[in-house]
């Protein structure tokens, strides 16, 4: 590819390359890099998004669509509904006024957002009044917008109603043809009160609603006090008030913390009554859910755990999937939707027997549906410098206080400049009032009455146009009185407008007034609840029975009831041999080494039983691609074993420490490329000394106490110093003696018990290198012996 692309929009001819005429005259000045040229398209289009279509502003909490709904509502006389509130029109009419007039994008996207804005379950306070089918809140959407009306809600008159009194600037539409607001003079931070979600280029924004008087009693207390406390703010503000209800269970510290940088996550649970029923029977109701979560969602989730589907690559159902299936079946006889106009929510949940109790119902549902979920926090926006950036509470209150500062004072000079036009004009009328005799003798005798009106009486060009195109009716005794009265009126207002503009205080005192006023007529009671609990957590009741652990070298796994299991008389598949039987409990977990040091686990409870080959582990985990499963344990919680790699290091660990919270396992051992893991050795008081063998026959024991419990894995120490191309070949743990399996020297199998007196030789510090074993043309494993 060259490295230079052209953008002339002709092609360049070519250059002589002999030096001579006047082919070499210049170089390329239009071309540029292609990578310079893809970065600043790529930078342009991403400030496009951002700024023109995902993100709001912090100013109006508006997204350029949104805002230019609004705007179009407002000019084409939708007003907010009221005495002389305006009918609402056809939402196409909207539609296409604000597509022909500032948005020329697609009409299916402006008509969403007007929908969006009109739906009371989506947006906590409402812009727009929408009548006929606008969706609901189980994901259906609303008719086409020739069917549907729109008009604005009283609440927007916060957003429109100082619009006209010079507050905000003004800019050209896309086509020159008409100016549009470039933000809209909000009397309260609707950032914060509907929120907002988008998605941009490298960033998104998820601003949560919030309480319409906990916001302006927030920005009051910020405003008194810009050194207010955290504590005292977050009082203010305790955390999102969403338009379902529902409740945040998160507790005061999260919530808080999400707020101080601006990004977190709540969780937040649905609300339910008990209902009793004859013969004390009962059932469960659902009356709010959180956030996002419609009845259909959860009639779907219950559905697909009560008859499950074959995952897509599995052969069968998995076992996990029966064991969720009987969890809920038992506690659960059925379900069913009852939600009306009546009842927005109505989820009634029927128990198997009214035996089952309320707990257990609630536990088995809020544990494996999004009857409790998660809700996302992202203050991301637009600020008052133009810059797209996440923001803590405390930024967004600021600035908007700021702009609000901003808005009222240029409001006030509006007014002020109005006034004191007005005052200007008055008093040329009462010069008029006192000389009218002389006044019409002029304008009746003079060529030219406008300046010797002006000469005569010393007016203005402005005050003597209005005396010429005044009325005689206006010259009547009762306008004198009345004009008096207006300029008593009009002094009285410039000196309160003056006395905002110069004075701190008065403007502080008029935004706090105004704040409290809007608070006082449109602020509601909260909705949703917020009362910490306890997160439910999927607890599968499993009997501690003692259980025997039976894997194949193959990865077939199963565990079969009791201790006193003959694994000699065990059946495998063709081709597959036992690798290892381990006694334990039923609610113990089975740890798997992958090829790449990484561990998985499953619940033994998990595990099939009775007289089949059981189930491979691999269908009972999401293995990472390109590992294969190597070794295998299976015990308590509390159990201690060494892990080792080849490359001759290792560590101590439990099984707590190796399990997994997930299929996909965790990543414990660290190896280095070319090294494996080594079969785990079981550490115990009885066991104290552990053996290490290196495939050039050397042996080493040491204290497993030198050894380091490293819970969050890693590389470990080194156990045996390895000669160059040699690696570890086997760890184990032992008491009184070992157990050495190999080839003799005549290539026979044999097999030695080394006791304690046998070992010494072998016996020195970790990181040693160890002794021949003596005897042994190859050593090939090593085994606890019988105790002394």
């Amino acid at each position: 590819m060259p490295e230079q692309l052209s953008l002339m929009n002709e092609m360049e001819p070519p250059r002589n390359t002999n030096g001579g005429g006047d082919g070499g005259a210049e170089d390329s000045g239009d071309a540029l890099l292609l990578g310079e040229y893809a970065q600043r398209a790529y930078l342009e289009y991403a400030l496009s998004v951002v700024k023109g279509r995902a993100l709001p502003v912090v100013t109006d909490g508006q997204k350029p669509v949104q805002r230019r709904i609004v705007y179009s509502m407002f000019r084409m006389g939708l007003a907010w509904a009221g005495a002389n509130g305006a009918k609402p029109v056809k939402s196409a009419r909207v539609v296409g006024d604000v597509l022909g007039r500032f948005h020329p994008h697609g009409d299916q996207a402006a008509y969403d957002a007007l929908v969006r804005m009109a739906q009371d379950f989506a947006q906590r306070y409402p812009l727009v009044d929408g009548q006929g089918n606008f969706g609901s809140r189980d994901g259906d959407g609303a008719a086409a917008m020739r069917y549907t009306e729109a008009r604005l809600t009283p609440l927007a008159r916060l957003l429109m109603e100082e619009l006209d009194e010079g507050t905000v600037d003004f800019t050209p539409n896309y086509d020159g043809s008409t100016e549009e607001p470039k933000e809209l003079p909000a009397r309260l931070p609707f950032v914060l009160l509907n929120g907002a979600s988008g998605i941009a280029v490298g960033m998104a924004t998820e601003v949560p609603s919030h309480n319409l008087a906990e916001v302006a009693a927030a920005a009051v207390a910020l405003l008194r006090n810009p050194q207010l406390p955290d504590d005292e703010l977050f009082a203010a503000i305790p955390g999102p008030d969403f338009p379902g209800g529902a409740q945040i269970i998160s507790s005061p510290d999260d919530i808080r913390a999400a707020y101080a940088t601006g990004r977190g996550s709540l969780k937040l649970r649905a609300r339910w009554k008990v209902e009793e029923l004859a013969r004390g029977q009962w059932q469960l109701v659902i009356t709010e859910l959180p956030h996002g979560v419609s009845s259909q969602k959860v009639l779907e989730e219950i559905e697909e755990i009560s008859n499950p589907k074959v995952k897509t690559g599995k052969k069968a159902v998995t076992p996990e999937q029966l064991q969720l299936k009987n969890t809920l079946l038992a506690v659960l006889d059925g379900v069913r939707d009852e939600s009306s106009k009546d009842a927005a929510v109505r989820l009634v949940f029927e128990p198997k027997s009214r035996t089952v109790s309320e707990a257990d119902l609630t536990q088995v549902l809020l544990a494996h549906t999004s009857l409790e979920t998660s809700s996302p926090i992202n203050l991301t926006m637009v600020g008052l410098d133009g810059k797209p950036v996440q923001k803590n509470l405390r930024q967004i209150l600021a600035e908007w206080l700021a702009f609000r500062q901003t808005t009222v004072q240029r409001r006030s000079q509006h007014r002020l400049q109005k006034a004191e036009d007005r005052i200007h004009i008055l008093e040329g009328r009462q010069i008029v009032l006192l000389n009218i005799d002389e006044v019409i003798a002029i304008i009746r005798n003079a060529d030219e009455p406008k300046p010797a009106l002006i000469e005569r009486f010393r007016l203005s060009d402005r005050q003597a146009e209005d005396i010429l195109e005044i009325r005689l009716r206006q010259l009547a005794r009762l306008e004198a009185i009345k004009i008096e009265q207006e300029l008593k009126n009009l002094r009285e207002e410039a000196d309160k407008l003056r006395d905002i503009l110069g004075n701190p205080g008065t403007l502080k005192r008029l935004l706090i007034k105004e704040i409290e006023a809007d608070a006082k007529q449109f602020g509601d009671a909260r909705r949703t609840l917020i009362q910490a609990e306890k997160r439910a957590v999927a607890e599968l009741k499993v009997v501690d029975e003692p259980v025997t652990v039976v894997l194949s070298q193959k990865g077939w796994a199963r565990a079969l009831k009791g201790h006193e299991v003959d694994v000699n008389g065990l059946a495998f598949k063709a081709g597959d041999a036992l690798y290892g039987a381990f006694k334990c409990r039923s609610v113990d977990t089975l740890i798997a080494l992958g090829s790449s040091g990484r561990s998985y686990s499953v619940a033994v409870a998990a595990l099939p039983g009775g007289r089949g080959d059981g189930a491979p582990v691999t269908s009972l985990i999401d293995l990472e691609a390109g590992t294969q499963l190597l070794h295998y344990f299976a015990g308590p919680a509390s159990q201690s074993l060494v892990l080792a790699g080849s490359g001759g290091f290792g560590l101590v660990a439990t099984i707590g420490d190796l399990t997994a919270s997930k299929r996909v396992g965790k990543s414990f051992l660290a190896l280095e490329t070319g090294e494996l893991p080594l079969k785990p050795a079981l550490v115990s008081p009885e066991q104290p000394n552990l053996a290490c063998l290196s495939d050039d026959g050397h042996l080493l024991t040491f204290p497993v106490t030198e050894l380091k419990l490293q819970p969050k894995g890693g590389r470990g120490l080194t156990l045996m110093e390895l000669a160059p191309k040699t690696k570890l070949l086997a760890v184990s743990c032992f008491a009184a003696g070992l157990q050495l399996t190999g080839i003799a020297r005549g290539n026979k199998p044999k097999e030695e018990l080394l006791r304690l007196s046998g070992l010494a030789a072998h016996a020195g510090k970790r990181a040693r290198k160890g002794k021949a074993v003596e005897g042994f043309k190859d050593v090939t494993g090593i085994a606890p012996g019988i105790k002394e």
